[in-house]
């Protein structure tokens, strides 16, 4: 199985968006998941979004865009999302594994055969602590140090797909 964080890795970060027809996939995002789906891995989304605790966005309002998320990219296996703001101290915020923990219970699939792919280094910290893959494939958001702390990156989406799941031996892929 394949997660990947939400804003920043398969969208375009939209600060507090709440209109769906501002949601753009990112680069190579589309490839990435035909290629998961061709291949029969299912691909999750886990996501922070604490707009929904703040009172910043109603659960309506990230519903509409989480379905233009569907009609841009297709469906997803399993989306996990936490709606707690950082002070809030739950488990379930990444860099936690409480995302990651329960995708796998949802699917019934061990954390170490899955691999999560993010943009920042909270989501590589979710995806250690929860003992799976961390794949990070950086964009403008994502700091020097993240990079360099990563213990795999990526240039892409899809290339990430490739040398992480798809690859014989390679990260969380088929031996």
């Amino acid at each position: 199985m394949v997660l990947f964080d939400l804003d920043g890795t398969l969208i375009e970060d939209v600060p507090h968006n709440t209109d769906p027809e501002r949601v753009r996939a990112r680069p190579h995002a589309g490839e990435a998941l035909e290629l998961l789906r061709s291949a029969g891995v299912p691909a999750g989304v886990v996501t922070n979004q604490p707009d929904l605790g703040r009172g910043v966005r109603s659960r309506r309002q990230l519903d509409a865009v989480q379905g233009r998320v569907e009609e841009l990219l297709g469906p997803f296996a399993v989306t996990v999302l936490c709606p707690h703001p950082p002070e809030a101290g739950c488990a379930c915020r990444k860099p936690e594994p409480g995302l990651v923990l329960a995708a796998c219970r949802v699917l019934g699939v061990r954390p170490e055969e899955s691999v999560v792919i993010g943009d920042i280094g909270t989501d590589m910290a979710a995806a250690d602590r929860a003992g799976a893959t961390g794949v990070l494939v950086p964009d403008a958001a994502t700091r020097p140090q993240e990079v360099r702390a990563a213990p795999r990156t990526a240039p892409d989406l899809a290339t990430a797909v490739r040398t992480a799941v798809l690859t014989p031996g390679r990260y969380g892929g088929p031996s």
